[in-house]
């Protein structure tokens, strides 16, 4: 029994770990921003350690937006929240501020004057085409396991409409929440009576 009881257990005791160690990957890594990470995310989260689904990372994300603070931040306080509890919440994000902090630090001390540099300037224009091509990539996939029925693609080309009409975003996932409920209410009331 006691051998069983610290089998169970140990998993838990690690999940901490575990949940700095891959957010300390993912900060590491995640240059660009918020949207950046979703490939890292995806690669870390789903395929490696499986804690969570391409849906569920959908909804975070979502999620994540909508509430202050950066998606980064949020979402791995989210997932560190649902794994590990408080503690692990707050390894987490810890864990995906770290890398930041050091590295933005350091490059800063070393190479804040050479910032107009030419060959600097270039760089990041190479960063920058590299991170648009992973942005749309993870775009392509949250649109295939996000949007399933028909309504879905009609409310993003309703929601892409907004935004280039300069709608505030959180007022189009406003929207696009209240549409969601209404239209999943109607299709329920539809399958109830039919």
């Amino acid at each position: 029994m006691k051998t069983s009881n610290k089998s169970v257990s140990h998993p838990n005791r690690n999940i901490h770990f575990q949940l700095f160690i891959s957010f300390l990957k993912i900060g590491s890594f995640m240059f660009g921003g918020g949207y950046a990470m979703i490939p890292l995310l995806e690669k870390e989260l789903i395929e490696k350690r499986k804690w969570i689904t391409s849906e569920d990372l959908l909804e975070i994300i979502a999620f994540s937006q909508m509430t202050p603070g950066t998606i980064a931040i949020n979402t791995a306080t989210h997932i560190g929240n649902t794994k590990g509890k408080a503690l692990g919440g707050v390894l987490a994000s810890l864990g995906i501020i770290i890398p930041s902090l050091v590295i933005i630090t350091t490059i800063y001390y070393l190479a804040g004057r050479h910032f107009e540099n030419e060959i600097v300037q270039k760089a990041f224009t190479g960063i920058r085409a590299c991170l648009f091509v992973m942005i749309c990539k993870s775009v392509y996939k949250m649109m295939r396991s996000g949007i399933k029925e028909s309504i879905g693609y009609v409310l993003f080309l309703i929601a892409v409409l907004a935004l280039f009409m300069e709608v505030h975003p959180i007022l189009i996932i406003i929207c696009g929440g209240i549409a969601g409920y209404i239209l999943t209410k109607m299709n329920n009331t539809k399958k109830q009576k039919g």
